[in-house]
């Protein structure tokens, strides 16, 4: 239950909301709140007397060409949105490969021109195939992003895309192909989707799917304000939206277990009857209670927290916890999410990524359902609050031990190019270093030109693509092709990583939680599906050990409740631990490739 103290803040938001709100009109284009105003004098604190770690753009070099479909002028807001990426490792090699979602332009879509989104397979080498059409990933849709979960627990990683007019789901036939599964399984949803998270809220062992809805946005039912379909930002004809349309709601489908999947959002309290406009979603264990709750990011709107209760229903709780609005009060423009014990509390705090002048926010866990906003004491709100941000990732890019923040920029609006007191349709990216006390500083233009690049970013995921130690970058820009960083790492700095595998809990071991203690330090990571913008990470854990050369323990605590030590392990490895076996070969986590239909070994 809210105290009284909590009750009253969550009324002081609802006013706050109110008054934000009066006098906002769908002239206003994207609609944001009045900016945080930075304190007197200060300043985006600079990394200085600290190696940086070196991201270098090898896109072409790993052959890889694909390139989004864009709309030079956007003149419809669902053109502005797409471009989520997705590590899965559908071959179960070891090795991550990495998928592109694609959507048409609304011109294209109504004359049925609809370009399909790309899978890369990773060839082991430093560079990457285009397996699309062999993977049989060729049904077409306006895709935003998706999520990866395996969802009938045969260890093969499921692949889901989230659409407009319809999602698809895609079953891994464990042969290096998919088949579209999504009439029988019943999760097409059918509006807006965007963002998209498996977990298993109910501990059945079977995880189930939490999708995020936009607006009710239909291209048979174009919407118009008044005579024209345009709005005005800062004088200049834009794009409408998401302000002075409809939300499109959200959905929750639980997994019957038999391949099919129940909606269950009204009961379990997940609909979002206001229609707010969802984004972002993502299952993590904020309390440490066993049981996932969900984090929704909201375009315009005051984002949600859904604290799980445990009996099949939730308790919407953004407001009592501090995770709906900004640190002045509003709501904002929010578009991606990380999650991450920054501060090695064992406890995940959030990270949320906003539009132009509207910092992001870093919301530190407490503990027992309170966060508190730290985005100007920690140094990271200045250097956000010129662009437009999008995807986004706590990682530990320099393996010190401390999770550091990425993210991705650029505008919705190419008009701005028009503006010159706006920073312009193109933006670069941010790499904010945790200095382990708390606070980040800045070294975006320290880790190599390629961060400094203008694109016009979305999705970003993060994995250790070429299996190296060194956590490396992957970007799908909305206007061209990605960006895949490789990251060069700092000489001497030690890392493990853990890929889990559940028994009595979901297969893919989402929301399980392992602890690592090396060197007099201790981590704390979850599994998670979803996050980020419409993207999906690598789903091995990856830890940092800094000059430590061996790890002292680790504690894992799987959705199920059960809870594995292991001890004294060497440094520099993946391991791969099966619930209740700890450490064991990769036979007994990847299941043997079957045979195509030509007889063929894949």
């Amino acid at each position: 239950m809210a105290t009284a103290k909590k009750r009253s803040s969550k009324f002081l938001g609802l006013f706050l909301i109110a008054i934000a709100a009066i006098g906002k009109a769908p002239s206003q284009g994207m609609g944001h709140p009045t900016p945080t105003p930075p304190p007197p004098g200060a300043k985006s604190p600079q990394c200085s007397n600290r190696p940086v770690p070196q991201l270098e753009d090898i896109t072409q070099k790993a052959g890889i060409t694909f390139s989004h479909a864009f709309s030079p002028d956007k003149r419809y807001i669902v053109e502005s949105m797409s471009g989520g990426v997705i590590i899965i490792d559908y071959d179960r090699d070891g090795w991550p490969d990495i998928y592109f979602t694609n959507a048409p332009t609304v011109d294209m879509a109504l004359s049925g021109k609809m370009p399909l989104g790309v899978l890369y397979h990773n060839n082991h080498d430093g560079t990457f195939t285009d397996v699309t059409q062999k993977a049989g990933l060729t049904k077409p849709c306006l895709a935003m992003g998706g999520a990866v979960g395996d969802y009938d627990n045969d260890g093969w990683p499921d692949l889901y895309i989230t659409c407009l007019g319809g999602n698809i789901l895609y079953h891994n036939n464990g042969d290096g192909t998919f088949t579209d599964v999504t009439a029988k399984a019943g999760v097409a949803d059918g509006r807006w989707s965007t963002g998209a998270s498996f977990g298993d809220y109910d501990g059945d062992g079977y995880v189930d799917l939490m999708v995020a809805n936009y607006v009710d946005f239909h291209l048979n039912d174009l919407p118009r304000f008044g005579s024209t379909t345009y709005c005005k930002y800062r004088g200049v004809d834009v794009q409408c939206g998401p302000r002075g349309l409809k939300g499109a709601g959200d959905a929750l489908f639980h997994n019957n277990g038999d391949g099919t999947f129940t909606d269950v959002s009204k009961q379990a309290g997940v609909s979002d009857p206001d229609g707010y406009y969802g984004l972002s979603v993502v299952w993590a264990d904020f309390n440490n209670t066993g049981r996932p709750d969900i984090y929704v990011a909201n375009d315009s709107t005051p984002k949600f927290l859904y604290r799980n209760l445990g009996n099949g229903k939730f308790e919407e709780i953004g407001f009592e916890s501090g995770t709906a609005l900004s640190n002045n009060g509003s709501e904002q423009a929010s578009m991606g999410i990380a999650v991450g014990d920054y501060n090695h509390t064992g406890r995940p705090s959030l990270y949320v990524t906003n539009f132009e002048e509207e910092n992001d926010d870093l919301y530190r866990n407490d503990g027992d359902w309170n966060f508190s906003e730290e985005s100007f004491p920690s140094g990271l709100a200045l250097a956000s609050l010129p662009w437009v941000k999008w995807g986004t990732a706590f990682v530990d890019l320099d393996n010190d031990g401390w999770l550091d923040l990425i993210t991705v920029n650029g505008h919705v609006y190419p008009q701005m190019d028009s503006i010159l007191s706006d920073p312009g349709y193109r933006q670069p990216k941010l790499l904010s270093l945790n200095q382990g006390d708390g606070t980040f500083c800045d070294a975006s233009g320290q880790a190599g030109p390629a961060l400094q690049e203008k694109r016009v970013s979305r999705g970003l995921a993060v994995a250790d693509l070429f299996n190296d130690g060194n956590m490396d970058i992957v970007v799908n820009d909305l206007d061209g092709g990605p960006m895949v960083l490789r990251n060069h790492g700092i000489p001497g700095r030690h890392w493990v990583s853990f890929e889990l595998a559940g028994t009595k809990s979901n297969r893919l071991a989402l929301n399980a939680r392992v602890q690592v203690v090396a060197g007099g330090m201790t981590q704390t990571d979850e599994v998670h599906s979803g996050g980020s913008y419409l993207s999906q990470n690598d789903l091995r854990l990856h830890f940092g050990l800094g000059s430590a050369a061996k790890i002292d323990s680790v504690e894992i605590h799987w959705p199920s409740g059960a809870v594995d030590h292991i001890g004294n392990l060497a440094a520099d490895e993946h391991y791969l631990v099966l619930e209740g076996h700890e450490i064991v070969p990769a036979e007994q986590i990847y299941p043997r490739m079957k045979e195509h239909s030509t007889g063929k070994a894949h």
